[in-house]
């Protein structure tokens, strides 16, 4: 089975929801269909039916959670220097429109767009893996062709 790249702080936002779900919502669960099953016919029960697909959906990502945990490989980016690789912080510049973007290149299961994670199997990510401070970078997007400067690189 192949590893899965994490930052230290991915794997550890990952295993404490791994920790919540099992130590308070899937006893709260199993408490809420205990109640439900306490109102007699469970074939109308909405409140039965309601918390047994809750309790299938936390235990689906429990399984989730501990397959990742389990083929995780951390990778602590403060450890790291040098050319652009997994855990790096990137600042670029767009060179069409010279918009700013700081993104972290991290591990699909971490990986937020919105907040600047940048998934390693990215086409960005995949571009940028390798260059170095003014580098220009070529990134075919859905969008279309993207060109990008890169003004700076960090491993925070």
């Amino acid at each position: 089975m192949d590893k899965i790249p994490l930052t230290r702080t991915g794997y550890t936002v990952l295993n404490s929801e791994l920790k919540t779900l099992k130590s308070v919502e899937r006893p709260a669960v199993i408490r809420a269909i205990a109640e439900a099953r306490e109102h007699g016919d469970l074939s109308e029960n909405a409140e039965y039916h309601a918390a047994r697909e809750k309790q299938g959906f936390i235990e689906t990502r429990i399984k989730e959670l501990e397959a990742i945990i389990g083929r995780a490989d951390v990778i602590d980016p403060e450890k790291l220097s040098g050319a652009i690789k997994f855990g790096a912080t990137v600042t670029l510049v767009d060179e069409d429109t010279d918009e700013e973007k700081t993104y972290q290149i991290v591990g699909e299961p971490e990986a937020d767009i919105s907040s600047g994670k940048l998934n390693i199997a990215s086409p960005i990510a995949r571009a940028l893996i390798g260059k170095h401070e003014g580098d220009s970078v070529e990134v075919r997007t859905p969008g279309g062709e993207k060109s990008y400067e890169v003004l700076s690189i960090a491993y925070k």
